[in-house]
């Protein structure tokens, strides 16, 4: 690497609240912690931008308060996080303070990236917070969202910090090593996969669940990838227990980059063979999964064949990201019903002249919603659709078989409409030009404007 301009990158870490907190008693795992805050200083002073986003005020709020067990009266749960999160950040700052590192505490809601000029407010703090060379720590407002504590969301809540962030990295930490063909708890015979480049093809087990004091999953953590990768952003899912593990992964990343702008083709990228990083567990994780055929050659990072790259999953950016307001539209509103379109309607949207979404190409509507709200978009087939009968009708089978033609449409992505879902209902079908007739106004002629329209990578 000496003699090359190095590269320096946006990185997100999420850390679960099993990363933190013991699962049983709920103290804070200081250990692992303070290796943690060694590995991000250590990135700091290489010169990389780092977020992380931090899980475990609930579990922290347990312990401060005496509680074995987490409780299930929202309102009990929320006011132990209120707890928690006190005791959660001023123990990252105390960690960070030893290493001179200043941190900062973010706590967000879906309402605050739902809102534009909140989330645009978020994404300049975080900027300029990673300008003054400060560690943004980022949690979920549990004592005020309600959804988040149900769900556990806080691999999504990376995902979209990553894309806010324009981050090159979003590392997801998780109990095992990366991501199996099947369940290594069960199956020893699991293989490890190394590079995802279509996560919509992967064929994999994901019965992994979550700690009792955490909330999430590798199913969550397979939904943040697809989100973080739309974003441009690639994604790597790794063991939190050996946290020096992310430094081995970025410096091996750095050395991949060094050599695609100079034109080497290397086939064994170098790492100090005494990288303080690579810990006894992450060489002897690495030793295994070389036995296990995890790693081809060009994945190798070695000086001598005892060392290389610390065993992950690495999931690659779609070519063609989502940024900025659409990738705002598409993961950060919720939807408040849906609009169902044809194909015609769909290939007018999507291609090169960006149309927009006119009333005759809508077949249906579902939900309550009012203008200026986002709705999905969803694709179904017109003639299916007709063969299954007028909605009108009293036959509970042809109602039956009308919805079971909705429910096999494909969701496209998510736009903001001109027009209520009462409004939209009425003038589903119709020509533009009937939409003053029959509602007494017309704003627009279109549902929505193609600007307002946002589409998963996959359907951009």
């Amino acid at each position: 690497m000496k003699g090359k301009e190095q590269k320096h990158f946006t990185i997100v870490i999420k850390l679960g609240t099993s990363s933190i907190c013991d699962e049983v008693t709920h103290e804070p795992r200081i250990a692992n912690m303070s290796l943690i805050v060694e590995t991000v200083v250590k990135l700091r002073r290489e010169g990389h931008r780092v977020i992380i986003v931090s899980s475990a005020a609930i579990a922290m709020g347990l312990k401060r308060l005496d509680i074995s067990k987490r409780p299930k009266y929202l309102a009990t749960v929320q006011a132990i996080a209120a707890v928690g999160q006190c005791r959660l950040i001023a123990l990252w700052d105390d960690l960070f303070r030893q290493l001179n590192q200043p941190v900062a505490q973010i706590l967000l809601t879906r309402n605050d990236i739902a809102d534009r000029a909140q989330y645009l407010n978020a994404a300049n703090t975080l900027s300029e917070l990673l300008h003054m060379g400060v560690i943004p720590i980022v949690n979920e407002n549990d004592t005020l969202s309600v959804m988040e504590i149900k769900f556990g969301d806080n691999d999504t809540l990376s995902a979209i910090t990553a894309g806010m962030a324009n981050a090159d990295y979003l590392f997801l930490m998780t109990d095992v090593d990366g991501l199996y063909t099947e369940n290594p708890r069960l199956n020893p015979d699991a293989k490890p996969i190394e590079v995802v480049s279509d996560i919509s093809q992967l064929h994999v087990d994901v019965s992994t669940a979550g700690s009792s004091v955490g909330t999430g999953g590798m199913v969550t953590k397979l939904i943040a990838a697809e989100l973080a990768t739309s974003a441009g952003v690639t994604t790597i899912i790794t063991k939190s227990s050996v946290p020096g593990n992310i430094h081995a992964i970025i410096h091996y990343l750095q050395s991949r980059k060094a050599d695609e702008q100079t034109g080497i083709k290397r086939r064994n990228p170098t790492i100090p063979s005494d990288d303080s990083t690579i810990d006894k567990e992450a060489r002897d994780t690495s030793r295994t999964s070389s036995r296990q055929g995890s790693h081809s050659p060009s994945e190798s990072l070695s000086c001598n064949s005892s060392v290389q790259v610390p065993q992950h999953t690495r999931f690659l950016p779609q070519t063609h990201p989502i940024r900025d307001r659409l990738f705002w539209i598409l993961y950060g509103l919720k939807a408040h019903g849906t609009v169902y379109i044809d194909k015609g309607a769909y290939k007018a949207i999507t291609r090169t002249n960006k149309a927009g979404l006119l009333p005759a190409g809508i077949v249906d509507v579902k939900g309550n919603f009012s203008a200026t709200e986002a709705v999905a978009l969803v694709v179904v087939d017109r003639e299916a659709l007709d063969r299954a009968g007028n909605e009108n009708s009293t036959d509970d089978i042809i109602k039956s078989s009308r919805e079971a033609v909705l429910r096999s449409g494909e969701d496209v992505g998510k736009a903001i409409v001109n027009y209520s879902s009462v409004e939209i209902a009425r003038i589903k079908g119709l020509k533009s030009s009937k939409i003053e007739t029959l509602l007494g106004y017309s704003d627009s002629e279109y549902i929505a404007h193609r600007d307002n329209m946002a589409f998963s990578a996959t359907h951009a």
